[in-house]
C-alpha cells in the first residue's frame, strides 16, 4: 500500500526544479507534447497534470497533441521522425515497450529511435466489469467465462498493458476470452460500463474516477500489492490467481539525438515538480505511484522491459500483424 512516508521516499533526495536553466536558450517557442492515446486516459493524465507547471517554467506554451491508434505506434513514428531539437516531446506509455514485442513490424527501431528522458509513474492494472454486471468477484468472473467460452474483453489497443494482463491471466485460471481492442482506455471503459463487454484490465489511474462513482466495480488488482485509494481490493496474487506485474509507466521521450542539455533541462525540471506534494499527491489519489526516473535509470527500465515482453508475448502468444 502507498502511504505518506513511501511517497516521501519515492521524491527524497531529488534535484529542484529549474536546476538546469542556465543550459543554453531552450525553450524559444511552444513545445509540442504527443500523446499516442486519446484524451482522458490514463496517459493523457500525466500530460494534463504537468501541461501548465512546466509551461509556467519554460515560459512557453506545452501544446499537447493526441494521435490515437495503433497502440501508440502513430504517436511513436511521429516522434521518431521528428526533429531532436526539444520542440516534440512524447508522453510515452509502457506501450512503448510491449509494442516491439507484438509487432510483426515497426516503422521505427524502439532502442535506437528514442532518447528517454524522465518516467513520471506507474499505475497498477486493475480488473473491472461495469455497474449493471451481475459479476461481483474475480471468482464469479472466471466461473461465468468458463460457462460463456465468448465473453468479451475490452482493452486499450493491441499489445497494451490491459491485453499482456488479459491474455496472461486467461491462461493462468484457464478460460477463453474475446478480446475487442479500442482506440484508448477511455472509449474500452465506457463500452464496459454500458454492459456491451463484459470486463476489463484497465490501469488504475484511468478509471479511479468512474470506480469512485459506481459506474466501474473493481474486482482485483493485477499488480503485486494494494494500493492506498482502494486499500480492501484484494490482488490476483491473494486470491490464487497471480499474473506478472503489467502496471504501466508514462514518461517523457524525445526523437533521438536530442542534446544532452535539453535532456537534462527537461528532466530537471519534471523531477522538480514530482517532488511538489501537492503533485505528488494528485498522482498517488487516482492509484499511481510516483517513480521520477532520470535519464539513465529510465533507459535502463526500457531496456530491462523489452527483454522481458519479448518472453512474454512469445509465451502468451500475444502477436499484432
Amino acid at each position: 500500500m502507498i502511504t505518506r512516508r513511501s511517497l516521501a521516499l519515492a521524491t527524497a533526495g531529488l534535484p529542484a526544479a529549474g536546476g538546469a536553466r542556465a543550459q543554453g536558450q531552450w525553450p524559444e517557442r511552444p513545445v509540442r507534447l504527443i500523446i499516442g492515446f486519446p484524451a482522458g486516459g490514463p496517459t493523457d493524465l500525466g500530460g494534463r497534470l504537468l501541461q501548465d507547471p512546466l509551461g509556467r517554467l519554460w515560459g512557453q506554451p506545452l501544446v499537447i497533441e493526441n494521435r490515437a491508434g495503433a497502440s501508440q505506434v502513430i504517436a511513436s513514428e511521429a516522434v521518431a521522425r521528428s526533429a531532436p531539437d526539444g520542440y516534440t516531446l512524447f508522453l510515452a506509455a509502457s506501450t512503448h515497450t510491449s509494442n516491439a514485442a507484438v509487432y510483426t513490424r515497426l516503422p521505427y527501431d524502439t532502442l535506437n529511435d528514442f532518447t528517454p528522458i524522465v518516467n513520471l509513474y506507474a499505475s497498477p492494472t486493475v480488473l473491472f466489469v461495469g455497474r449493471n454486471s451481475p459479476i461481483r468477484t474475480a471468482q464469479d468472473l472466471v466461473a461465468a467465462a468458463k460457462r460463456d467460452p465468448g465473453m468479451t474483453f475490452a482493452t486499450s489497443g493491441n499489445g497494451t498493458s490491459g491485453h499482456f494482463a488479459t491474455e496472461i491471466f486467461r491462461r493462468k485460471v484457464g478460460i477463453e476470452v474475446t478480446v475487442v481492442a479500442f482506440r484508448g482506455a477511455a472509449p474500452a471503459l465506457q463500452e464496459v460500463i454500458a454492459g456491451r463487454v463484459a470486463a476489463t484490465f484497465s490501469t488504475l489511474s484511468g478509471a479511479i474516477g468512474l470506480a469512485r462513482e459506481g459506474a466501474l466495480r473493481p474486482l482485483a488488482i493485477g499488480g503485486p500489492q494494494r494500493v492506498e485509494v482502494l486499500p480492501d481490493l484484494q490482488t490476483l496474487d491473494e486470491l490464487g490467481m497471480g499474473i506478472p506485474d503489467t502496471s504501466p509507466w508514462y514518461g517523457f521521450i524525445a526523437p533521438r539525438g536530442l542534446p544532452r542539455p535539453i535532456v537534462d533541462r527537461v528532466s530537471t525540471d519534471v523531477i522538480g515538480l514530482l517532488r511538489d506534494p501537492a503533485i505528488a499527491r494528485r498522482i498517488v489519489d487516482v492509484g499511481g505511484i510516483v517513480l521520477a526516473e532520470g535519464p539513465e535509470v529510465f533507459d535502463r527500465r526500457i531496456r530491462s522491459e523489452l527483454a522481458e515482453n519479448a518472453v512474454i508475448a512469445r509465451e502468451a502468444g500475444i502477436r499484432v500483424e
